[in-house]
């Protein structure tokens, strides 16, 4: 795993991560009801931990993001389209 470039990508991506957590897993205990695990302890540690894994997807697509962006520093905005619209397969 590489490690973020500047304090700045460190504290977006920190940031994202959090979001991601708080925000999906909100949305995958509320879609599976699994509300009822926090009646123990045993259910909130699991309950923490689903949120959790979460929030890696949010670190996974803010770190692509800077290393697209970082690839592309000196390029101009029709050829930065171009290499997302080629990636995308139009």
């Amino acid at each position: 795993m590489m490690k973020p470039r500047s304090t700045a990508e460190w504290a977006v991506a920190l940031i994202s991560t959090v979001v991601g957590s708080v925000t999906g897993g909100a949305a995958v205990v509320q879609y599976f009801g699994l509300q009822a695990w926090t009646h123990d302890y045993i259910g909130l540690v699991a309950l923490f931990g689903l949120v959790f894994a979460c929030g890696l997807p949010g670190w996974a697509i803010v770190r692509w993001l800077f290393n697209f962006i970082e690839k592309r520093k000196d390029a101009s905005l029709d050829e930065v389209v171009a290499d997302v619209r080629k990636g995308l397969g139009q």
